[in-house]
């Protein structure tokens, strides 16, 4: 059923386009046949939207990994620097949130550790739409942020650095054998401002592949329970994510996208003082609209880094 749904997501865009090249072809004969240059503006309107639509279609092609059109599990972590770093790290999850928000994708915060003070140490955001594994896997790496520190009262330059992370989230028809005996769960006290149950009853759950050490913990809804079908998801998608790995013997290449959160290892950098520049370093994809991408228009940057890596 999958992979009919798959092809069928195919089936259907091909359509739309085809239906747009016949309702062209019609108006290009009918603008021949009466001579009349009338219609130049609307045949141009027309086609300029053909090719922006096979453009897409041919781009979309090229996500043909194994798991490029499952839903996505984002992670940012704050590097070291305190309150600068933890701030810089929510502004990459806003900047995520308005990315998804464009593409009309769904997205759910479902998990978050605040910052000291400002901003936050570590967020996971679930991401769910067609395709999204397969963009988000071009954000894996460090992002470094120049700016003049608003939490510094002598107005210097900071420099401050967050990573983020990328899984598939894997569906029940896959199978992944976990134990029940191989879990620690755990339950806590959600963070965050307010709700009906946040900071009174231990609705949080955090489990632990005790084999693996990999650790899923979930604090967006109010039941215990939904709490631990949706860690027990995302233990499952992370634990489906390393025998990927395991099998294509990636485990290397793994380690190389976990660079150490300082300089030197970024894959963009985000200038905001003396100048506005947001530069990838993977691809010398750059632009001066810094408002732009923090309000989540990053997808030239995605796709530049996917034209350039694809097959990779």
């Amino acid at each position: 059923m999958q992979e009919i749904k798959s092809l069928q997501i195919w089936v259907n865009e091909w359509s739309v386009l085809d239906e747009q090249r016949r309702g062209l072809e019609e108006i290009i004969n009918l603008a021949q046949s009466e001579n009349d240059e009338s219609f130049l503006s609307e045949i141009e309107s027309e086609l300029v939207g053909l090719v922006k639509g096979v453009d897409d279609l041919e781009f979309k092609n090229m996500l043909s990994g194994k798991d490029d059109n499952r839903n996505g599990i984002l992670t940012i972590h704050s590097g070291a620097g305190g309150t600068e770093s933890q701030d810089w790290a929510e502004m990459l999850m806003r900047m995520y949130i308005r990315w998804a928000e464009r593409n009309k994708y769904k997205v759910t915060i479902v998990d978050l550790l605040e910052g000291d003070g400002a901003g936050i140490k570590s967020a996971t955001l679930e991401i769910t739409g067609d395709f999204v594994y397969g963009y988000c896997k071009a954000e894996i790496g460090v992002h470094r942020l120049v700016r003049i520190s608003p939490f510094d009262a002598n107005k210097r330059r900071h420099t401050s650095f967050a990573s983020v992370y990328a899984i598939p989230e894997i569906d029940d028809d896959i199978e992944i054998d976990v134990n029940i005996s191989d879990l620690r769960i755990d339950t806590f006290r959600a963070g965050g401002k307010g709700g009906q149950n946040v900071n009174k009853v231990e609705t949080a759950v955090r489990i632990t592949h005790i084999p693996s050490g990999v650790v899923a913990a979930c604090q967006s809804e109010r039941s215990q329970i939904q709490n631990k079908t949706n860690a027990m998801k995302l233990l499952r998608s992370k634990l489906y994510q390393i025998e990927v790995e395991k099998q294509n013997a990636e485990l290397d290449e793994l380690e190389k996208t976990k660079m150490k959160i300082e300089w030197g290892s970024q894959i963009r950098s985000y200038v905001f003082h003396p100048y506005n520049m947001v530069k990838d370093h993977r691809t010398d994809t750059e632009t001066s609209n810094t408002q732009a991408v923090m309000d989540g228009e990053i997808d030239f940057f995605i796709k530049a880094y996917l034209l350039k890596f694809s097959g990779v």
